[in-house]
C-alpha cells in the first residue's frame, strides 16, 4: 500500500463554544477522499469514502455490484494513491472479467451514494437475489448484538461522524465491523471483509447504525444474510424489496425495543424447549 494514502482521521482546529464563551479548540474528524474502482484496467466507479479497509472495500464493492459471487474468495487488489485520491486496481477471474468488459460502465458518486451513475430506472429497483435461509435468532441475542456496536466502532468513538456496518453470527458470537462516512460504503467494506475471510452470510445478521434504504437491502441480499437490523427506520421501498426477496427487516432498534417489518418468523422470543422422551 502506498504511503500516500490519507489517514482515516485528522485533527481539525475550531472555535469551540463552551459555557457561553468561544475558545480555540480542535476535533478529530473523518477523512473523505475520492476512491476509484478499476477492474481489468477499466474504471467502474468513483466514490467519496473514508480511506480505511480499502482491500475490503474493493472486494465488497465487486460483490454488491454483482461482479463476483459471495463464495468467490479474495480478489487481487493494488492500492495506488495520488494527490487526486486513491485508486483500487482489481483483477477479476478471466470469465468474469470478459463478461464485465462487455457491460462496463462508469459512475461518479457523492459520499455513500449507491445509485449514482446507473443507466436506467430499472437498475435503480433491480431485484436482489432471493434469501431462502431458515435461520432463526432469539430477540435477546439480536438486542445484545446491536448493543455491542458502539464499543466496536473505534472511528466513530473518535469522530462521532461515521456509520457502522457489522455482521454477527450466533455460531461464533463474533462481530465483524467496518466503518465509513457513507453507510453504503460501510456495508460494502463489510461485504468485502466477509468475502476475504470466507465467512458465509447465510447464518447471521447484518447490523446498521443508520436508516435502511433499498440499496442496503440489495447489498445485504448479495451478501446472503437473511436478516438486516438497524437503529433507524426503513424506507417504504426497502420494506417492499425485503419482503419480495425473503429478507427479515428489523428497524428502529432502541434499547430492548424494535420493529419487524418483513418475515418476522426469523425472530423468536425464546428457544424451543427440549423434548424429553
Amino acid at each position: 500500500m502506498s504511503d500516500c494514502v490519507p489517514a482515516p482521521v485528522v485533527r481539525a482546529s475550531c472555535l469551540a463554544r463552551r459555557h457561553d464563551e468561544l475558545a480555540p479548540g480542535s476535533r478529530a474528524i473523518p477523512e473523505e477522499t475520492p476512491i476509484a474502482f478499476t477492474y481489468g484496467g477499466s474504471t467502474h466507479a468513483v466514490m467519496m469514502a473514508t480511506p480505511a479497509d480499502l482491500e475490503d472495500f474493493a472486494a465488497g464493492f465487486a460483490l454488491t455490484e454483482g461482479l463476483i459471487e459471495a463464495g468467490a474468495g479474495p480478489i487481487e487488489v493494488e492500492i495506488v494513491a495520488s494527490d487526486f485520491g486513491v485508486e483500487l486496481r482489481s483483477w477479476l477471474p478471466d470469465l468474469v472479467q470478459s463478461q464485465y468488459s462487455a457491460r462496463k460502465r462508469s459512475m461518479a458518486g457523492p459520499t455513500g451514494c449507491g445509485l449514482c451513475g446507473i443507466e436506467s430506472l430499472e437498475q435503480a429497483t433491480r431485484e436482489p437475489p432471493k434469501v431462502a435461509s431458515a435461520f432463526r435468532i432469539l430477540a435477546g441475542d439480536l438486542i445484545a448484538a446491536m448493543d455491542r456496536l458502539p464499543a466496536a466502532q473505534s472511528l466513530n468513538r473518535e469522530t462521532r461522524a461515521v456509520h457502522g456496518a457489522a455482521f454477527w453470527s450466533p455460531a461464533t458470537n463474533g462481530l465483524i465491523l467496518r466503518e465509513d462516512v457513507g453507510r453504503h460504503n460501510a456495508l460494502d467494506k463489510l461485504a468485502g471483509a466477509l468475502v476475504r475471510q470466507r465467512v458465509s452470510g447465510q447464518n447471521g445478521v447484518v447490523l446498521m447504525t443508520s436508516r435502511v434504504s433499498v440499496e442496503l437491502v440489495q447489498k445485504t441480499a448479495r451478501i446472503g444474510a437473511p436478516i438486516i437490523a438497524a437503529i433507524s427506520a426503513p424506507t417504504a421501498l426497502a420494506v417492499r424489496t425485503a419482503e419480495a426477496c425473503g429478507m427479515t427487516l428489523v428497524a428502529v432498534m432502541r434499547g430492548r425495543d424494535f420493529e419487524v417489518f418483513t418475515h418476522p418468523e426469523r425472530i423468536v422470543e425464546q428457544a424451543p424447549a427440549h423434548v424429553v422422551a
